[in-house]
């Protein structure tokens, strides 16, 4: 037991027994202050634990965040960070061949384009210039001597002043007009052959079969589509197309083609078309020009086109038999004129009428006059002038006797005739 400490807590509370009221205030108002700041240390201790605990959740972030970006930083992951940066875009060249490109390869450099130029009179001081009236295409078939002979058509050199043929590397050389045919739509043309390096090589278009494949080869719409190839079938043989000639608004011939849906357009005339061996099977001509007709394009047959080019290469012309007629299709005539001046039996309504008959001509010796209606040639029936023409040119020769029936004033009479060689009917 102690007595001192016993005796120092009375005293104390004497001593606080005996405090005035001012020292009361004052001392509670230290013990209040002295209470403040022991919670306001107890609170920045648990602020410093919440900021430290908040930091420590931030920094585990950050680091689950970036860990995996940076492992291709870390020793040894050197491969990996290059092929993750590098992006790279793989290419495969593949070289195609096909029996179409390969046709296309061994023919392509004889397909020429051919530049007509003709003399135009200007105008205003009718001064004559020479300038580009069109193009078309052409085959180069034959190389002789120094020359090479290139086929193509005759509308496309028709009326040319000059010609200039242009090959497939670019080089353009002057032509010269070898022959030409109408009736056939056929020209030859002959050029340098110093810079020819392919020669086409002719095939048999009579053993060819609907639907097989064909290729066209041309300049549709002039140089600029210098080359440009097509395919499509034989959609059709032994086709017959009516053609007006001299554009005066008559058919005047019938031209034997092949009919085929690879696209020909103007400036693929005189152009290639050949079979899937490279071999030449046709001279693209023409093709029907209308808004309703798609992949009808037309190809003379190249068994047609080779007795023409080898007659135009010697003569310079093809030449056939004449008559020395004019020709009229009698449906045509009025009927009033068949009745009253041509006197025609009401069954004849077709035949080709006379018109007139040159002097001194096979017609005029055979007796044939003015109004006189063919109906009849060697026994095949005429109905029309393209009858005549095709039976004169294609079953007759020069010194041939053709045996004529012929209405002359209602009365049926029968003629000889012996043709003679001329450029008309």
């Amino acid at each position: 037991m102690n007595y001192n400490n016993d005796e120092e807590k009375n005293q104390q509370e004497q001593n606080d027994l005996n405090y005035s009221p001012l020292q009361e205030r004052l001392k509670r108002e230290q013990e209040e202050e002295n209470r403040r700041r022991a919670n306001k240390k107890a609170g920045s201790k648990a602020g410093y634990f919440i900021s430290g605990l908040a930091g420590i959740i931030v920094g585990a972030l950050l680091i689950w965040l970036l860990v995996p970006s940076m492992a291709d930083q870390l020793p040894g992951n050197e491969n990996n960070n290059q092929t993750t940066s590098e992006s790279t875009v793989t290419q495969t060249a593949t070289e195609v061949t096909t029996d179409i490109t390969s046709a296309v390869e061994s023919v392509s450099d004889a397909v020429v384009g051919i530049t007509n130029i003709q003399e135009v009179t200007d105008f205003w001081n009718q001064k004559a210039t020479e300038q580009e009236a069109g193009s078309g295409s052409g085959v180069i078939y034959k190389s002789e001597g120094d020359k090479a002979y290139v086929i193509t058509n005759y509308h496309v050199v028709e009326g040319a002043k000059q010609l200039e043929v242009t090959l497939a590397d670019g080089t353009k050389e002057k032509a010269t007009l070898v022959g030409s045919d109408i009736w056939t739509d056929l020209a030859v043309v002959s050029i340098s052959n110093k810079n020819v390096k392919t020669v086409a090589k002719f095939g048999d278009s009579d053993v060819l079969k609907q639907g097989e494949t064909v290729i066209a080869i041309g300049n549709p719409l002039g140089l600029d589509f210098y080359g440009s190839v097509t395919t499509g079938v034989i959609s059709g043989k032994d086709r017959s197309v009516p053609v007006d000639l001299n554009s005066d608004g008559y058919e005047d011939w019938e031209t034997e083609v092949l009919q085929t849906d690879a696209a020909i357009n103007p400036g693929n005339s005189g152009g290639a078309l050949i079979n899937i061996a490279g071999e030449l099977v046709g001279i693209n001509s023409m093709k029907i020009a209308e808004s309703s007709v798609e992949g009808l394009g037309f190809s003379i047959p190249i068994n047609t086109v080779i007795p023409i080019i080898e007659e135009l290469e010697r003569n310079g012309e093809v030449k056939r038999p004449t008559m020395g007629i004019g020709l009229l299709d009698l449906t045509d005539v009025p009927a009033f004129y068949q009745q009253q001046t041509l006197k025609l039996p009401a069954e004849v309504t077709t035949g080709v009428v006379v018109s007139e008959v040159v002097q001194g001509s096979a017609a005029d010796n055979a007796g044939i006059e003015q109004y006189d209606v063919i109906v009849e040639m060697d026994g095949q029936k005429i109905e029309n002038s393209i009858d005549l023409r095709q039976h004169l040119y294609n079953e007759t020769d020069i010194g041939d006797t053709l045996l004529l029936k012929v209405y002359r004033q209602g009365k049926l009479v029968d003629l000889k005739l012996k043709l003679t060689e001329g450029t008309s009917v």
